[in-house]
């Protein structure tokens, strides 16, 4: 199989790409459980953390998996850097690639910003979130979380609850779990799913409009943060009101009478869209997600620098 040496967005990745990315996680997360979980598969190698947006648990999950494949890694932040003397994006990348680097994971808030740094740089580039597009890694994660869960992701039923609209991280679910063979469906209020949805996901997508059918048919529900942020206002009359209709609770899952599992990206709005003790308990597989986030973050690293497969096909 060959590679691409970039990781823009999984619309435009095979099924037989996202497979061997999660099956050579798998084999990250046993490194990751060693007393010294760290393997020299990327020394020589120069990685750039491009962040023109404010991260937590994506930054750190790329560093921690960046140093656990012994790459040397530059952290930039356009706060404090030329970016705010008015330097473009262009002449920002191309003067660190002239650095001699061979990958950069960006994160910035304009969709397409790592599709168009993969056409002027000769480097790597792995979209770390970009606008309202894609956050393939993200979707890879929960792609391994759920197969880990459940063996296999074929004819699972996955519905994502909440801001659709905003929401990059649901853009890149769909897309991976149609390819994986999942059924997936979206709940949410008309006003926070997007206008094209239908042309843009296939009319195979479930549309729900109310939570508690969206639990009846849902085998997983990944909950979506309100971006706020990202709002206009006058999309839902009030938070109180989107926590009464759409949020998640013990009362409401335990309702439902079935089993069922719960996702979450991160960060939470607590008592918003997921109230504290349903994402604390044995229905979440929060905790799960950030651990398989390093071992994604790895294999995609691992791949896209240049990992010969050896791994990949059960070498050691």
């Amino acid at each position: 199989m060959v590679i691409s040496k970039h990781l823009l967005g999984l619309a435009n990745t095979p099924r037989e790409e996202i497979t061997l990315i999660l099956k050579t996680a798998q084999y990250f997360k046993e490194v990751l459980s060693r007393p010294i979980p760290k393997v020299p598969t990327l020394r020589g190698k120069t990685i750039v953390n491009l962040f023109f947006e404010n991260s937590t648990r994506t930054r750190i999950s790329f560093e921690l998996a960046e140093k656990r494949l012994s790459a040397d890694t530059v952290n930039f932040s356009a706060m404090g850097s030329s970016v705010a003397k008015g330097e473009s994006l262009r002449d920002t990348v191309r003067n660190i690639e002239a650095m001699k680097i061979d990958t950069v994971v960006i994160r910035h808030h304009a969709a397409g910003a790592p599709h168009l740094l993969a056409n002027w740089v000769e480097a790597g580039v792995i979209n770390a979130g970009d606008g309202q597009h894609e956050h393939p890694t993200q979707a890879l994660l929960d792609l391994m979380t759920l197969r880990d869960k459940f063996g296999a992701l074929e004819n699972l039923k996955v519905v994502l609850v909440g801001d659709i609209q905003h929401s990059r991280v649901a853009r890149s679910n769909i897309h991976g779990l149609k390819k994986m063979g999942a059924k997936v469906g979206v709940c949410a209020p008309a006003t926070l799913l997007p206008r094209d949805f239908k042309e843009a996901f296939g009319e195979d997508v479930h549309v729900f409009s109310n939570i508690d059918d969206a639990l009846r048919w849902a085998q997983v529900l990944n909950v979506l943060r309100l971006q706020l942020e990202r709002m206009r206002s006058g999309l839902f009359p009030s938070l109180r009101e989107y926590a009464a209709c759409f949020g998640l609770d013990r009362a409401r899952v335990e309702a439902a009478k079935k089993e069922v599992v719960i996702m979450h990206p991160g960060p939470i709005n607590r008592g918003v869209e997921l109230s504290s003790d349903l994402a604390d308990s044995e229905y979440s597989l929060i905790i799960d997600q950030v651990t398989n986030g390093v071992a994604v973050r790895m294999a995609v690293l691992y791949l896209k620098c240049g990992g010969d497969l050896e791994i990949a096909n059960g070498g050691s």
